[in-house]
Order: structure tokens, then C-alpha cells, then sequence
């Protein structure tokens, strides 16, 4: 469903209400690219994983799958605030869980270096420059969502390596609820609209345009920060738990 030459959004022209059901993405590089991702896991991980390692995996695959492939897909071309859900179930939920499906979990980079690239991926998709060309161009498209899942997969796997638990890992994981939270509230204030590709298809949905943007900050100003706040307080506690023990904190 290819719509890099005609300027409509990977997913579609934006659906009506009563046809949304219907919109399931069945691009076959998509489907493919899944398919040969879970056929890898399985190959070079299954045994290594253990049943744990495979839950984790098979649950963010299927979060990765329902965002791309079902109606939300379309969805996204219509509200703005579909797209904010959609990002967010991606980097703060479904990158966590295929790396916690690793067996090996070494950073590639610092979590505070991976942080700055997160937000910085974060804030430039998020505007309405940048925004609006991705959405009218497959290419640009696939670039917004790998840099989006190739940061958020650096960030996390900092995070979240069995390593010692430090003070760089924590700010890492505070600074980034700051800074979601920041280009949230930035999102939800705004006084007009800001994305072009959503003024004139949010109607059908009950919502003007203004006041799908504002969903879509509060969605990415309160609950996107979620687990990384729950990330940020595992991390203390475990911290504090093993200090009293008179052990290292670790992961």
C-alpha cells in the first residue's frame, strides 16, 4: 500500500469512523519484516531466553504488530493524538520488553548519551515541520519510526543492562520524564493547531483539530512518562533494598 508518490501517509488517507475497521494494514514488507523478526528471535535467542525471555518477546512483537498492522495505523492518519499513542506504545512499552526478551543486555552507548539522542529524535519528529513531511512520504515515514524504535532500543537497553545500578542511569531515566513532559505540556498549550495533516480529518471523530492536538500532548505529557517512572523507582528501590542488605545494587 505503497503512497510515497501520491503524498498521503503510509497508512492511508485518513479513515472515516464507520469504515476503521475495515483499514488493516497488509503492506507485505511489513508483515514480512515481522514475520523474519520473530523467525530470528527464535533461531538465536528461544533456547538461550528461556520461556520468560519469550513472553517478554512475544508480547512486544504483538504490540509492534497492532500498531502497525491493525486499524490503528489508520487511525493515526486522521488524529493526531492516535499518532502520539502509537509512538508511545512503541518506545516506552514495546522496545522495554524485547530487550528485557534478551539473554544479553550490553549497552551499546551510556544511558545519559542514549537519552540525549531519544530526546532529540523525540522533539525533532514531534515537530510540525519534520511531522508533516513524514507523513507525506513513506521514506520519511520509515525514517521516523526507526529512529524513534533505534533510540528508544539504546536508551533501554542502557537502562535496563544487568549491570550496577548508578546515578547516570537514574538521571537518564528523570531527564527523559522532564523532557517528554516539557514537549507534552509544549503540545498541549498551543494556542491553534500545529500539524497540517490532521485540520481538516479530525471532525468525523468528534474532535477539532485544536483539541486533538491537546489530547495528544496530555497523552504524551502524563501517561507516555509512565514507564519510565516506573523504571526510575524499580531502579531506587532496588538500590535501597540491596544498601540495607550491605550487597551491591545491581540489576
Amino acid at each position: 500500500m505503497s503512497s510515497q508518490f501520491q503524498g498521503l501517509p503510509y497508512c492511508g488517507a485518513a479513515p472515516l469512523p464507520a469504515e476503521l475497521w475495515l483499514r488493516w494494514n497488509l503492506d507485505p514488507w511489513l508483515i514480512l519484516a515481522l514475520l523474519l523478526a520473530a523467525l530470528v528471535y527464535g533461531w538465536r535467542y528461544g533456547r538461550q531466553a528461556g520461556p520468560n525471555g519469550i513472553r517478554l518477546f512475544a508480547t512486544g512483537w504483538a504490540l509492534l504488530a497492532l500498531i502497525f498492522v491493525s486499524p490503528l495505523c489508520a487511525l493515526t492518519s486522521a488524529l493526531f493524538a492516535a499518532r502520539v499513542a502509537h509512538h508511545l506504545v512503541m518506545i516506552g512499552v514495546a522496545v522495554p520488553l524485547l530487550v528485557l526478551s534478551l539473554p544479553y543486555r550490553a549497552p551499546l552507548l551510556p544511558a545519559g548519551v542514549a537519552a540525549l539522542l531519544h530526546a532529540l529524535a523525540l522533539w525533532f519528529w514531534h515537530a510540525p515541520i519534520p511531522y508533516t513531511a513524514a507523513l507525506g512520504s513513506d521514506l520519511l515515514f520509515w525514517l521516523m519510526q526507526v529512529t524513534l524504535f533505534g533510540t528508544a532500543w539504546l536508551f533501554w537497553q542502557g537502562v535496563l543492562a544487568p549491570r550496577s545500578a548508578n546515578v547516570g542511569i537514574l538521571l537518564a531515566l528523570l531527564g527523559t520524564v522532564v523532557q517528554m513532559g516539557l514537549l507534552g505540556a509544549l503540545i498541549t498549550f498551543a494556542p491553534e493547531p500545529l500539524y497540517p495533516p490532521h485540520f481538516l480529518v479530525t471532525a468525523p471523530f468528534g474532535l477539532s483539530a485544536l483539541e486533538d492536538q491537546q489530547l495528544g500532548g496530555l497523552i504524551m505529557w502524563v501517561p507516555s512518562i509512565l514507564p519510565y517512572l516506573a523504571a526510575a523507582l524499580a531502579l531506587m528501590a532496588h538500590a535501597m533494598r540491596h544498601r540495607a542488605e550491605g550487597g551491591s545494587a545491581s540489576w
